[in-house]
């Protein structure tokens, strides 16, 4: 990477702690800022503000119920108001989740935050990273979930967020570090 560091927003929600445990890995990656979407579905000012200023933002939310939570969806609601002023227009976007289930219909999340921040008129970064699914692979290897979107997760729900696959964290970090490298690469060539 180049001198210039990328300003990443990871703008989340997180029922028990896993979706925050992503979100932590996902920040290191990128080396951003998390701001969390209080259990009211709301965001404060200086939340919101930072969002506005971003160069990248990142979506996360558990899956419930087969989309994202209530709150992330009160917050996405919210975000009209950027909306209309056109605020994150051409920004970096990207997202994860996490559910209990190996599928737990995730993939409707992802691509519940790729409308949003197409309709923001944001540019979507995949995973591009190829999936762990041969007969060797194991609960621990990154991607093993096969997104190609984003990264997704797999919690047991029973599971304290301290049991998560460390592969689905590597998987979270990975992708965090891929925004901010899309992100500045995009800063470069309009400063160019």
């Amino acid at each position: 990477m180049s001198h210039r560091k990328t300003n990443t927003a990871v703008v989340y929600h997180s029922g028990y702690g896993h979706t925050q445990r992503m979100a932590e890995a996902v920040a290191e990656g990128a080396g951003g800022t998390l701001y969390a979407i209080d259990a009211d579905g709301n965001l404060s000012d200086e939340a919101w503000a930072a969002l506005d200023a971003a160069d990248a933002i990142i979506f996360g939310s558990p899956t419930y119920m087969g989309g994202p939570s209530w709150q992330f969806k009160k917050f996405a609601d919210t975000s009209s108001k950027a909306w209309f002023a056109n605020k994150w227009r051409d920004k970096v976007f990207g997202g994860f989740t996490n559910s209990a289930s190996l599928n737990g219909d995730k993939l409707n999340t992802l691509e519940y935050f790729v409308l949003l921040a197409g309709q923001h008129g944001g540019l979507w970064v995949s995973l591009g990273m190829k999936p762990a699914n041969v007969k060797a692979s194991k609960r621990d290897d990154a991607n093993r979930m096969g997104s190609y979107i984003a990264p997704m997760a797999q919690s047991d729900a029973d599971a304290a967020p301290s049991e998560m696959s460390v592969g689905d964290l590597e998987t979270a970090r990975a992708y965090g570090e891929r925004v901010a490298w899309v992100a500045l690469r995009l800063a470069l060539a309009q400063a160019a």
